[in-house]
C-alpha cells in the first residue's frame, strides 16, 4: 500500500478550505459566540485537524471521493459549530447550510482550471494547482463577503427570530448545495465537449450571483419586516401615550374641582368643629380620602413612554378582573433603547395576562418586580394560569396562533441583547418568567 504523495499534497490543499468555511460560519454569529474567539479557534483546531489529517490521508492511500468522506464529516462540524454559537436551531442551520452552498461554487470554479490544466483527469483527482486555485477563490469570497456580513447580516441574525423564516433560507440554500455536487464534472472530457467548458463556469458565476442576491433579498425583506414591525409598535405606544395623556387631563380637570370644594369643606369642618362634632368631621375626612383616592393617577417609573405602556396593561387588568400587585423600579438615566423594553415588558404583560385569563376571575393575579441590584436589572414575574402548556426542543412554545406566537422568543432576544437572560417556568398554578438585564 502506497502513499500517493501528490495526492496527499491535493487533498491537503483542499481541505485547507475548511478554514475560510468555519470563518464564515462564525461571522454572522460574532455577538452570539458561546467562548472567546481564541478559545473557539482552539476547539476547531482540534476537531478540524485530525478530520483533515485522516480524510487526506484515506485520500491518498484508497484513492476515496474526497466529498464521500467530508460530507460525513460535515455533520460532526455543525454539532461543534452548534456548541460554540448561542443560536437556536434555524438560525444556526441557516448560516451554516448558506456558508456550505457558497463554498461549494469555489469547488466548481476550480475543477474548470483543473480541466485546463489536466484534461484527461477528472474531479476525483484535483491536481494541486486547482486545490490551490479553489482556496485562493474561498478566500476572496470571505474578503468580499465580510463587511456586509459583519455590518447587515449580523444584525438580521440578531433581531430575526422567526423559525420558518431562517428555515426557507435553508431549503434555498441546500438546493444550490446539492445541485453544486451533482454539478461535479466527474470526467473533465465532459468540459472539453463543445463550448460546455465556457458555459460551466459561466453557469457557476450565474448561480452565484442568483444565491448572493436570494441573501439580499433576505436580509432586505426582514429588514423591511422589522420597520413594519418597529413603525406597528410605535403607533400603539403613541395611542398609548394619548390614551395617558387624556387621564392627565382629566385628572387635571377633577385635581381643580377637588381644589376648589376644597375651601367649602375647610368651612365645613371649621363650623362642624365649633360645634364639637368630632365624629361628624371624621366621616367627612374619610369621605374627602375616598375621592382623592378615586382621582389619584398611577405613576409607575419616570419613563413616559414606559408608563403609558404600563398603565395601558393595568387598565387591561383591572378591566378582566386580576388583581396585580407591581413594584416597578427602572434605572436612571434609562440605558436600553425604548422600542427594546417596550416590546420586553409588553410581551411579557401580555403573555401574563392571557394567562390569567385561562382561569376563574377569582383565581386570577399578576404580580410583576423589577429592583436594580449590582448593576443589573431584576424582573420578576408571576400570573395564575391553568397550568396547560406546550414545549419544544427549544423551550417553551406559545400556546396562541397555533404555537407560533414569538412572545417568549422575543423577551429573550431582548435580554440577550443586553448581555442578559431570560428564564420561564412554571407549577401546576402559576407561570414565572425571571429576567436579568445588564445596566
Amino acid at each position: 500500500m502506497n502513499m500517493d504523495m501528490h495526492r496527499l499534497l491535493s487533498a491537503l490543499l483542499q481541505l485547507l478550505v475548511l478554514i475560510p468555511g468555519a470563518v464564515s460560519c462564525y461571522l454572522p454569529a460574532k455577538g452570539r459566540m458561546r467562548f472567546t474567539p481564541s478559545k473557539t479557534a482552539a476547539l476547531c483546531a482540534a476537531v478540524l485537524l485530525p478530520c483533515a489529517a485522516a480524510t487526506a490521508l484515506l485520500y491518498a492511500l484508497f484513492s476515496i471521493h474526497m466529498n464521500w468522506m467530508l460530507f460525513p464529516s460535515l455533520a460532526l462540524f455543525f454539532f461543534l459549530y452548534r456548541r460554540t454559537v448561542d443560536l437556536d436551531l434555524p438560525r444556526s442551520l441557516a448560516i451554516y447550510v448558506g456558508v456550505c452552498a457558497i463554498e461549494s461554487f469555489p469547488a466548481q470554479f476550480a475543477c474548470s482550471f483543473d480541466a485546463f490544466l489536466h484534461p484527461a483527469s477528472g474531479a476525483a483527482d484535483l491536481s494541486p494547482e486547482a486545490a490551490l486555485f479553489q482556496l485562493m477563490i474561498s478566500l476572496l469570497l470571505l474578503a468580499a463577503f465580510f463587511r456586509p456580513v459583519t455590518r447587515h447580516f449580523t444584525w438580521t441574525v440578531d433581531r430575526i427570530g422567526f423559525p420558518k423564516i431562517w428555515y426557507s433560507t435553508v431549503v434555498i440554500s441546500a438546493v444550490s448545495l446539492i445541485m453544486n455536487v451533482i454539478a461535479i464534472p466527474q470526467s473533465y472530457a465532459t468540459l472539453h465537449t463543445g463550448r460546455m467548458y465556457w458555459i460551466f463556469p459561466v453557469a457557476e458565476a450565474g448561480a452565484l450571483a442568483v444565491l448572493t442576491g436570494f441573501y439580499i433579498l433576505f436580509y432586505r425583506g426582514a429588514a423591511l419586516i422589522l420597520e413594519q414591525a418597529e413603525l406597528k409598535e410605535r403607533l400603539q405606544l403613541l395611542e398609548m401615550q394619548s390614551r395617558q395623556y387624556h387621564v392627565l387631563l382629566e385628572h387635571v380637570r377633577q385635581t381643580a374641582k377637588l381644589r376648589h370644594d376644597f375651601r367649602h369643606s375647610l368651612r365645613l369642618i371649621a363650623s362642624l368643629a365649633e360645634q364639637g362634632d368630632n365624629g361628624s368631621i371624621r366621616a367627612h375626612v374619610a369621605e374627602y380620602e375616598t375621592i382623592l383616592d378615586r382621582h389619584a393617577i398611577a405613576n409607575y417609573c419616570k419613563n413616559a413612554t414606559l408608563n403609558a405602556l404600563f398603565g395601558h396593561y393595568h387598565e387591561i387588568a383591572t378591566a378582566s378582573g386580576i388583581r396585580t400587585d407591581w413594584s416597578i423600579e427602572l434605572p436612571e438615566p434609562f440605558p436600553f433603547l425604548e422600542l427594546d423594553m417596550t416590546g420586553l415588558f409588553g410581551n411579557l404583560m401580555d403573555n401574563a395576562i392571557a394567562g390569567c385569563l385561562t382561569v376563574p376571575e377569582a383565581s386570577r393575579y399578576f404580580c410583576l418586580t423589577t429592583q436594580i441590584r449590582h448593576g443589573r436589572l431584576y424582573v420578576v414575574s408571576t400570573n395564575s394560569f391553568d397550568g396547560k402548556v406546550l414545549k419544544g426542543k427549544e423551550g417553551y412554545l406559545s400556546t396562541k396562533d397555533n404555537g407560533n406566537g414569538i412572545g417568549l422568543s422575543a423577551i429573550t432576544a431582548a435580554a440577550e441583547k443586553y448581555g442578559g437572560s431570560a428564564k420561564a417556568s412554571n407549577s401546576n398554578t402559576e407561570f414565572f418568567v425571571d429576567i436579568v438585564l445588564k445596566i
